[in-house]
């Protein structure tokens, strides 16, 4: 019989994870999020999350509570009987009170290969730290950061052309196959855990705004990765004559030169060992761009520097 569940969840991420659940035949009691944030044009709209909006068009029950640590909240998701609860990025504490309610226990999908990345910044710490392979993981939780046993997992080799938002579509398409298969051997009582090791243990902080300036001194594909970890968002800058530019993405280039400085017409930029090609940025409040179009709008002058 398909299982009754919870989704928890909120941002684009999260998404195909529950299409797929529907899709397969479960019974999706509710829907939690996080609350409506104010956005549009003019920031007055207030604007439902992805996982609310797809919700919604399937006719789902929504529910934004603020908190899951009162009595009240606690018996309106004790109130749903569900069997269990699937997590993925929801963004918010689940106390033990929760997690024990669903008689089956609550699953997240996790954006690494734990216990390496645990935290919230998984898929951009992954590209940042030049890792070799990334991957998605379901792990049936507890109270601890992304500390619970693991039930299954998948790998994906991290390429060097691929920016943090590729890999986020990626590992959300293959985390989605995978959760809807953890369901079915929950459903037929064959899912087996595995206590993550203790060795290899890592934390993805919050990527800050302050770690988005590009060091050019530093190797060219430590740059390259450092780029395409904050691709698109926050995006990774430099100044070029006074103006912030985002550099999206990249590729490993010939030269050599000072840290930096423009090394050719194809926007080749040396770095502190070897230099990148730009492919695609985007000007202080101007649209993305790719590189050609750049350049035919702001030619260089010989000698120029990103600093």
């Amino acid at each position: 019989m398909p299982l009754r569940l919870i989704f928890m969840g909120t941002p684009d991420f999260s998404v195909p994870t529950l299409l797929e659940l529907v899709a397969h035949g479960h019974e999706i009691a509710a829907v939690y999020t996080r609350a409506p944030k104010p956005g549009g044009r003019r920031g007055l709209q207030l604007q439902p999350t992805p996982v609310e909006e797809a919700a919604r068009k399937l006719g789902i029950p929504v529910l934004t509570p603020k908190t899951l640590k009162t009595q009240e909240a606690l018996e309106e998701f004790r109130a749903f009987e569900a069997d269990a609860a699937v997590v993925v990025a929801y963004g918010m504490i689940l106390p033990q009170a929760i997690l024990d309610a669903p008689k089956l226990g609550c699953y997240n999908l996790h954006a690494s290969l734990l216990p390496r990345w645990r935290g919230a910044a998984p898929i951009n710490r992954a590209i940042m730290a030049g890792d070799a392979e990334s991957g998605v993981m379901v792990m049936k939780m507890d109270v601890g950061l992304d500390t619970g046993d693991v039930a299954m997992a998948e790998r994906i080799a991290i390429t060097d052309n691929m920016t943090a938002l590729d890999l986020h579509d990626r590992l959300s398409r293959l985390g989605a196959d995978l959760m809807v298969r953890a369901m079915a051997a929950l459903e037929r009582g064959g899912l087996q855990l595995k206590a993550q090791s203790e060795d290899g243990v890592t934390y993805a902080a919050k990527v800050e705004k302050a770690e988005a300036r590009i060091d050019w001194s530093k190797p060219a594909r430590a740059v390259l990765r450092h780029i395409h970890g904050l691709s698109p968002f926050p995006g990774a800058w430099a100044e070029l004559e006074n103006a912030r530019v985002k550099i999206l993405r990249c590729e490993l280039g010939q030269g050599s030169g000072a840290p930096g400085e423009v090394l050719d017409d194809l926007l080749t930029i040396a770095c502190g060992d070897g230099a990148i090609r730009i492919i695609e940025l985007q000007r202080e409040g101007k649209a993305r761009m790719q590189a050609a179009d750049f350049l035919r709008g702001v030619p260089l002058k010989s000698g120029s520097k990103f600093t």
